[in-house]
């Protein structure tokens, strides 16, 4: 709460319903070394305002969920934390505070459903190539 990632992640899903700017304070890739820029949902609308805008991430069970990020640039948690921390807030976190937020996501985590841990079965082709 006291660093502010509750203003994006908040709710029944501790995020999850809105969609963000993903480097508020400074560009992401540069903070998480991504080599491919994704504009986010610019690709899709061409809407200038949604350059490097992507859906907030609910946060539960997120601690079973790596890579991070929508490029899989942060593989562990801790450092998807100081990444969001940097780039959303503008803070630089010392490492007890990282492991304080890195606890509380871990107490976000939950029994899977069972179809959850099973594949969904996929749908045929609903089209042919053609030559």
């Amino acid at each position: 709460m006291d660093t502010g990632c509750s203003a994006c992640h908040n709710g029944a899903g501790v995020g999850g319903g809105l969609f963000q700017k993903f480097g508020v304070i400074e560009d992401y890739w540069k903070a998480t070394g991504s080599n491919d820029i994704d504009k986010g949902r610019f690709d899709v609308t061409k809407n200038p305002g949604d350059m490097y805008v992507f859906k907030i991430p609910a946060l539960r069970n997120v601690a079973m969920t790596p890579p991070y990020f929508h490029d899989g640039s942060a593989p562990i948690l801790p450092q998807a934390v100081r990444v969001m921390a940097q780039v959303q807030l503008g803070k630089r976190l010392n490492d007890e505070d990282v492991d304080d937020i890195v606890a509380f996501l871990h107490s976000l985590t939950g029994p899977l459903s069972k179809e959850i841990l099973s594949a969904p079965p996929l749908p045929a082709a609903a089209f042919t190539q053609s030559e």
